[in-house]
């Protein structure tokens, strides 16, 4: 039996073939191969198209197709992982509203602080065990107060997946666990939050059908028909970036760790405990395989600002080198960068720094010595020692991780990132 499986990144959508006998991957592309455009209409703020990763989404999978080392017809399920935290709104002919705000869209702060506020930090952080921030609640807020319009037109909000599977199968589910990515999920009393829905005005017929590991619906016939796959193919699994790649490393116990250093930089915990940060600087949110009896949290630090930095600074600097080449020329600099220092916190406001918006920033600059390459290590050094002041956040709030599991992928794949990442922290990483 094969398995198709969908990532929706902020960067690319990538989609792979897996051989559920064996569990091999058979194929894997991404789609576009550069990397996708993030619209920022004022300063601060991140949207995307959903119609945008749909049509990525489709011309991922008939990339797929094209490599020919499988039957489409043999593919049996679909599992979706997606960026957190977005907000997509349609209205009751399913169509969308307007672009996503994305997860690194800071417009929302003022709003969640407000809330943070009035519904008072205790509760907050003790029934949804954050505040609630810049996160979906508070940007659905945000078009409620600014967009009234179209704010009254909305039948149904989703997370991204939710919006990839609608697009699939016709149907509108979500889960729990990304209710709480989204802090609309109430711990406490395991339901929706009435007091964010009170506080915010927001009807709770916004929120889908909620399924926790269980089918999100079947692939329409004509879906079916202009991608190639088998009609009633079912979607039966979705989760966040963050919690899948957690799952994927197979990080679902108590004090197991994963990390990942994509668009973003994130080490994620396991624990069985409702903890949560005073300053709401790392967030709790519903792990995968989270249930009311068997309670299992996903304890997660995000830096913004890693592999955009990365990227970034191969732009300004020509887009002269691959990433590969990147990586071999600042392996060629001493470590220190000859003082050189970055700091990678220029895409949007970082919750680590409690919802700060302070700009990455270059120090140390000496024109007589400092090159690209120099540049180069720099940054990865910088996004290292990011991690590191975020991992010491969460040791103060009791996650002592003896080994971090990674996936050999994105910053990972550069040994100075790695190589920085595991001596700054002091903890070793299994590369998988």
């Amino acid at each position: 039996m094969l398995l198709l499986g969908l990532d929706i990144g902020t960067s690319s959508i990538k989609a792979s073939v897996v051989d559920s006998n064996n569990l091999q991957c058979i194929a894997s592309v991404q789609y576009p191969e550069t990397e996708a455009e993030i619209i920022a209409l004022q300063a601060g703020w991140a949207e995307q198209s959903p119609e945008k990763w749909w049509e990525h989404t489709q011309l991922a999978i008939l990339k797929l197709h094209a490599q020919k080392k499988y039957n489409p017809d043999n593919i049996a399920a679909i599992g979706i992982a997606y960026q957190m935290h977005g907000l997509v709104v349609v209205d009751k002919q399913l169509q969308v509203l307007r672009n996503s705000i994305i997860w690194c869209d800071s417009r929302a702060v003022e709003i969640g602080d407000k809330a943070f506020e009035a519904i008072g930090k205790e509760k907050c952080l003790l029934h949804l065990l954050n505040s609630p921030g810049n996160f979906t609640a508070s940007k659905l807020a945000w078009v409620k107060e600014n967009e009234p319009e179209l704010y009254n037109k909305i039948h149904k909000m989703m997370l991204p997946g939710d919006f990839i599977s609608m697009k699939l199968t016709g149907e509108i589910t979500t889960s729990i666990s990304a209710l709480s990515e989204g802090v609309f999920w109430d711990f406490q009393q395991n339901e929706l939050s009435k007091d964010v829905f009170d506080y915010y005005g927001i009807s709770t017929s916004f929120i889908p059908e909620i399924k926790v590991f269980a089918e999100h619906g079947k692939v329409s016939a004509a879906i079916a028909s202009a991608l190639s796959l088998k009609a009633g193919i079912p979607v039966t699994y979705k989760a966040g970036d963050q919690p899948n790649n957690a799952l994927s490393l197979n990080v679902l116990e108590p004090g197991e760790v994963a990390a990942t250093a994509g668009t973003s930089g994130v080490i994620y915990g396991v624990s069985d405990q409702l903890t949560y940060d005073n300053e709401s600087r790392i967030n709790t949110f519903a792990h995968v395989n989270y249930t009311d009896e068997r309670k299992r949290l996903g304890v997660l630090l995000c830096i913004n600002g890693t592999g955009i930095l990365n990227r970034w600074v191969k732009n300004i600097t020509g887009n002269k080198y691959s990433y590969q080449q990147i990586n071999e020329v600042a392996a060629a600099i001493a470590p220190g960068s000859n003082g050189l220092t970055i700091m990678p916190f220029g895409n949007g406001a970082e919750r680590m720094l409690n919802n700060k918006n302070i700009g990455a920033h270059i120090a140390g600059v000496d024109l007589n010595k400092h090159t690209e390459a120099h540049i180069f290590r720099a940054a990865q050094e910088g996004i290292a020692f990011a991690f590191r002041y975020g991992l010491d956040i969460m040791k103060e709030n009791g996650m002592h991780p003896q080994v971090i599991r990674a996936g050999k992928a994105n910053m990972f794949l550069s040994n100075v990132f790695a190589s920085c990442f595991v001596n700054t922290l002091g903890i070793p990483v299994e590369l998988y």
